[in-house]
């Protein structure tokens, strides 16, 4: 794998001549800020070395560079998930080559179901803890230090100052930004509702079927982590009515015009 990490850093390393300042990944439904980007440079998913392909709806499959708050960044417009048929190791594969160049800061967003009783679709949740409820781990296999530590803490894996920043950028901007925790499923299936309840019973405040395997490589790789929800839907049977995803994609593109807000402002004080 770390043949082909770097076979892929070295593709990137030819068409950029600087290391961004922080990597964004952008969920389902939220590539509009690729798109807002200065001095694009896109590059398709499938052009990269060893690159895993995007086949979720709403993620575009695009690399792209570019500024941003006044910031050089690299997003991904669009990641792949462990219910596409992908390893634990290919789903965090970009994550190891932003490791390896390296990039210090790592942003993640997605998309969620709602499981507090206080959230309403269209909310913006500041992650603060995650329950791996995936069923794997992308740290298993030898123990290597940075690249695969054994034991890596996750007690602070969500990074406090970054934290503090994106609530002071919310708060710059007039963004309501309220503070959960993230249950990952492996999915395809969206959750029973008694799952909703256990999730609920175990303090999770949102849910997804993303993220957790990213930022548990990130930290281990000695990246700062923050990663922002938005919430697309109530979880299963909070609302009599069938879970679908295109509720999703429609629910994320009105929040994206304040998301692209939030993550300029974070760029900014990051800064």
């Amino acid at each position: 794998m770390r043949e082909r990490v770097n076979e892929a850093l070295a593709f990137l390393q030819k068409r950029v001549d600087r290391v961004p300042e922080a990597v964004v990944v952008l969920g389902s439904g939220l590539g509009a800020f690729a798109e807002a980007l200065e001095d694009r440079t896109a590059i398709p998913y499938d052009h990269i070395p060893g690159w895993p392909v995007s086949t979720a709806p709403g993620h575009a499959g695009k690399l792209v560079f570019g500024s941003a708050g006044g910031r050089f960044v690299a997003v991904m417009q669009g990641r792949v998930h462990y219910y596409e048929g992908y390893s634990m190791e290919q789903v965090v594969f970009p994550v190891r080559v932003f490791g390896q160049w390296p990039v210090r800061n790592y942003i993640a967003t997605n998309a969620v179901g709602g499981i507090d009783h206080g959230l309403v679709p269209g909310d913006i949740v500041l992650l603060h803890d995650h329950i791996n409820f995936m069923g794997a781990n992308p740290l298993v296999g030898p123990d290597t230090p940075f690249w695969n530590p054994r034991f890596p803490d996750m007690t602070f894996c969500y990074d406090r100052d970054l934290m503090e920043r994106a609530e002071r950028a919310a708060s710059a901007e007039g963004i309501l930004l309220k503070r959960g925790v993230y249950i990952a499923f492996s999915g395809p299936s969206y959750e029973t509702p008694a799952e909703i309840r256990m999730a609920r019973i175990l303090g999770a405040t949102v849910v997804g079927m993303s993220t957790v395997p990213e930022v548990v490589t990130a930290n281990a790789m000695g990246m700062r982590v923050c990663a922002l929800s938005c919430v697309a839907n109530y979880a299963a049977g909070m609302k009599e009515v069938r879970l679908t995803a295109e509720e999703v994609l429609s629910e994320m593109e009105k929040a994206s015009e304040r998301l692209i807000r939030l993550l300029k402002g974070l760029l900014r004080e990051i800064g």
